[in-house]
């Protein structure tokens, strides 16, 4: 098995039928910054966060394999290294030989997919995203994630916490938005025993669990005042007082935080302490939409259905439809990647056979509720369009002439949907401007 290596330039395994490491290059010791032991199984190796059932099952299966795994460094810091993997013979030996990449970015072409901490793109922004995590990974700062509702947020505040020195210890995330305040200070820091009526023991709030590792607030615009004060003295004390109690305990916690939110705005209204928007938004990332990225509507289409045919079998599509494609393409997507997955969901649920049609689709993903999209009364849009300059107007006159479908104003104006999309927010024409009465 070892002269399979004799042509191979770069970082590179060979494994037996049994997955055993028999050969390395010098470049694979580089890459995994550790000399590969002989004879140990090759999923143990690469896997450091218990990630090798996957693995080891798709090698299994005696088919190609490109997977993206995590490789703690000896720095504490975690490193992205990309897989691809292709059974083998020699002789009368079976195996696989195992290419390794530690630059997910060294793509074919510009719109090459990556696939990252279980997020999948093809879009420049969200690779850029994506480089952006794994540098601020390797900081203990804080950061904000700004994004619309199911953009995918708490995605991206995993993925820091995956890359970062910090990936063994807990990952811990709250709604803020879901719980009345009386709870959620609770819930946050914790409660003594006889706190209040039900309070029977001791109880570890969030911060205490997330000891050593991640908290993810999520909707932190949603935190009571109240508890934002007491938020900000945790984060600069880095010690917590349970509901209750008296005496402070020593938190170690990086925290992520996010909103769908402009916080600057509300600071100005009086809803946001100006000083836990500092402590917060050391660093600032910003999540596109997904109509913002039209490339990755297919990628994540085919990604929700391969991901639900691997967890519940079933019926399983080969091919979508162009139509279908072309509807779940030109769809705006206001609840973003997780009405994608919703709809995939639903298409796979009432449609029949290996191919999703577009009949398949929602109705208002197949169009049939597209018309209703700018509801402004005329005399309102009037006025509106006697204020804007004549660029916007023309954008304006082709979103209305389209029933306020995007996908075809764009067309016939000849630029791209995300282009119009730009233009519009340019000129304060975004969807809550054109839809309010």
């Amino acid at each position: 098995m070892r002269a399979a290596l004799q042509e191979v330039v770069g970082a590179a395994l060979v494994l037996d039928d049994q997955l055993r490491i028999v050969a390395f290059t010098d470049a694979a010791v580089e890459v995994l910054d550790v000399a590969p032991a002989l004879g140990i199984p090759a999923p143990k190796l690469l896997c450091g966060h218990g990630e090798q059932r996957p693995l080891a099952e798709a090698l299994a299966q005696g088919k190609a394999v490109q997977a993206e795994i995590l490789r703690p460094t000896k720095q504490g810091a975690h490193r992205s290294v990309r897989v691809r993997a292709s059974p083998i013979e020699v002789g009368d030996d079976k195996g696989y030989l195992l290419l390794l990449d530690d630059d997910l970015w060294r793509a074919e072409s510009a719109d090459a997919p990556v696939e990252s901490w279980g997020i999948v793109t093809r879009d420049a922004s969200m690779k850029q995203l994506l480089r952006d995590v794994r540098k601020v990974a390797a900081s203990s700062a804080s950061v904000l994630v700004r994004g619309e509702t199911g953009s995918g947020k708490e995605l991206i505040a995993r993925a820091i916490h995956l890359a970062s020195p910090r990936a063994e210890g807990p990952f811990r995330a709250i709604n803020c938005a879901a719980l009345p305040a009386s709870l959620l200070e609770s819930e946050l820091f914790g409660h003594a025993r006889g706190a209040f009526t039900g309070a029977v023991r001791d109880t570890p709030g969030h911060f205490k669990l997330a000891d050593g590792g991640t908290l993810f607030l999520d909707e932190v615009a949603e935190l009571p005042l109240e508890v934002q004060a007491k938020l900000l003295r945790v984060l600069q004390d880095k010690t917590v007082i349970p509901v209750g109690g008296n005496d402070p305990v020593p938190v170690d916690v990086r925290i992520v935080s996010a909103t769908h939110r402009a916080l600057r705005r509300e600071v100005e209204e009086g809803r946001f302490r100006s000083d836990l928007l500092y402590r917060l938004r050391v660093i600032p990332l910003f999540l596109p939409t997904l109509r913002q990225r039209p490339a990755d509507v297919e990628l994540l289409a085919w990604h929700f259905l391969d991901e639900r045919a691997a967890a519940e079998g079933g019926r399983t599509i080969k091919r979508i439809t162009p139509g279908a494609l072309a509807a779940l393409t030109d769809y705006d997507w206001p609840g973003n990647v997780r009405e994608l997955q919703n709809v995939i969901e639903y298409a796979n649920v009432m449609g029949e056979g290996p191919v999703l049609a577009e009949s398949d689709l929602p109705p208002e993903v197949r169009g049939e509720e597209r018309g209703a999209r700018v509801t402004r009364p005329d005399s309102e849009l009037t006025a509106l369009r006697a204020e804007l300059p004549p660029e916007a107007r023309r954008y304006l006159t082709a979103l209305e002439r389209s029933g306020g479908h995007m996908g075809r104003a764009a067309q016939s104006l000849g630029i791209s949907r995300t282009t119009l999309w730009r233009k519009l927010k340019k000129h304060g024409l975004d969807r809550e401007t054109l839809a309010e009465g």
